[in-house]
């Protein structure tokens, strides 16, 4: 039976990352109860007890998911349990960042049945982390880190940042030095990336920061990979590196294109033919939820084509590559046909079986790129 995913999105941030571009509002704690009860409601009248799949992955983001307190979560928990098999959802994560955690709510994180926490570190510098805005302090990671621990989490997840304007390839090397030493069992290492209506943005346009080269985003892609996997991460995916056994099983559902459903203001969800996401405004979310209307703002059906570009675009991505077994016979033969029309180009950079194409070590910095050339027209 096909596996699939539930994402709850919690949009409270006590300030905002001058980076991010994912939906959150600050000072606006005080509506957390009604926001929950809204969650609640639409959980309730969702469909989630009639689709054919077994949800086996639950991830609570955000925003700041650890603002929420023990009875602000249970009562999403209990809510949701009574329209899915709790006993089936193998992992089910909560974000946090460092200091916005204490050691009482991650244990009744913990005593609820949330099994994962995945923790916003970006920087363990103090420099980065002002310039990044993070609102916590170094010594706050590892705070949190021994609070996660003692609660009794075993699987955790840090994010990490590389790229950051200011940032050199020692300081980067030290943080992930610091960062292995705590033996979480993922590791999260993002390039810093320039999203549109973000104040980094408005920074980088009016020529306040210089952001890194293509050459040396290369630079710092393959130290990370390299120094990752010499301390026995797997490189899992582009940006993800793990444990033995410990890859994010919910992330994996996006990047093999199967199902999940999402609630809360600006989730999206996928059903393998639509795509849908709902309202990025709270106040427009709860005012849809207590008028018993959709919160849905847009919903698109996915052609045959836009499907397999998606598994080409994100199998590239994954060690494991793209299962060429799972295309039609005619998409197949489209796929192979750009294949060969930009072999002399790609051709050192991808190997390849009769049921499978992947990227080698060498291509992984090149992965968007080589996906564009190789999708269907």
């Amino acid at each position: 039976m096909t596996k699939a995913g539930i994402y709850i999105h919690i949009p409270f941030c006590k300030t905002k990352c001058m980076y991010c571009d994912f939906y959150s509002i600050t000072d606006r704690e005080k509506d957390a109860d009604g926001f929950v009860s809204a969650l609640c409601n639409e959980i309730s009248h969702s469909s989630l007890d009639e689709y054919p799949w077994i949800f086996d992955t639950l991830f609570i983001g955000g925003g700041t998911p650890s603002l929420l307190n023990g009875n602000q979560l249970e009562f999403i928990l209990t809510t949701l349990s009574k329209k899915v098999s709790f006993s089936c959802l193998i992992e089910k994560t909560i974000e946090i960042n460092p200091g916005e955690a204490s050691l009482e709510k991650l244990t009744d994180f913990y005593s609820l049945g949330i099994n994962r926490v995945s923790m916003g570190v970006q920087s363990l510098d103090k420099e980065l982390l002002a310039f990044l805005t993070r609102s916590h302090s170094v010594k706050k990671v590892f705070e949190t880190f021994d609070h996660i621990r003692t609660a009794g989490f075993e699987n955790i997840n840090c994010d990490i940042i590389y790229g950051i304007p200011g940032q050199t390839l020692d300081i980067w090397k030290r943080d992930m030095n610091r960062i292995i030493k705590l033996n979480p069992g993922h590791i999260s290492a993002y390039s810093l990336t320039v999203e549109k209506g973000t104040e980094l943005f408005q920074m980088v346009n009016s020529n306040e920061v210089t952001m890194p080269s293509n050459s040396e985003s290369a630079d710092w892609f393959t130290l990370t990979r390299s120094f990752l996997s010499n301390h026995q991460y797997i490189p899992y995916e582009i940006s993800n590196f793990s444990k033995p056994e410990k890859e994010c099983r919910h992330n994996l559902h996006y990047w093999n294109i199967d199902p999940y459903i999402g609630f809360g203001p600006s989730a999206h969800s996928f059903d393998g033919n639509r795509r849908w996401n709902n309202t990025r405004s709270l106040d427009q979310y709860m005012k849809k939820i207590d008028e018993k209307l959709s919160p849905i703002s847009k919903s698109e059906k996915l052609t045959l084509i836009q499907k397999v570009n998606e598994k080409i675009g994100f199998g590239l991505r994954l060690n494991a590559g793209i299962n060429l077994d799972k295309f039609s016979k005619i998409h197949k033969n489209q796929f192979n046909q750009n294949v060969k029309l930009h072999q002399n180009k790609w051709n050192d950079y991808i190997k390849r079986d009769r049921k499978k194409i992947k990227l080698r070590e060498r291509g992984f910095p090149f992965a968007d790129a080589i996906a564009v050339d190789l999708m269907l027209q």
